[in-house]
């Protein structure tokens, strides 16, 4: 079976930096990779989502120009770079995949890891 172990999270100022790293074990090929993230109470958010077979990212309007998602397919592992962080990124951040184009598109992926904590303070 397929595991996600998401890392690399942890507490930071505002205007700092996080890598939330990915790492797949079992690993399966799948048509897309993405970050999501949660706090409690809110729906979750999708953040970027990386189309694996040929790189091309994207990103929800309000962390454009501050994340990039990115995959390295040799350690099997996706990240997240994050920079200019601020308060309202404080959530849980989860990794997940999904083979469908659909599910893809619409962010509602069927394969998730655990989460990583990520705490902004101003």
């Amino acid at each position: 079976g397929q595991v996600f172990m998401e890392s690399g999270g942890g507490s930071v100022q505002a205007g700092g930096s996080l890598t939330l790293s990915c790492v797949v074990s079992g690993y399966e090929s799948r048509l897309c990779w993405g970050w999501s993230r949660q706090t409690p109470g809110k729906e979750r958010e999708p953040v970027a989502i990386i189309w694996a077979l040929n790189g091309t990212a994207e990103y929800t309007d309000s962390v454009k120009g501050r994340v990039t998602i990115s995959q390295d397919n040799f350690k099997h592992t996706i990240y997240l770079q994050m920079n200019s962080l601020k308060p309202e990124d404080t959530a849980v951040y989860y990794c997940a995949a999904d083979s469908s184009v659909n599910r893809c598109r619409a962010r509602t992926y069927r394969h998730w890891g655990q989460g990583t904590q990520v705490t902004v303070s101003s």
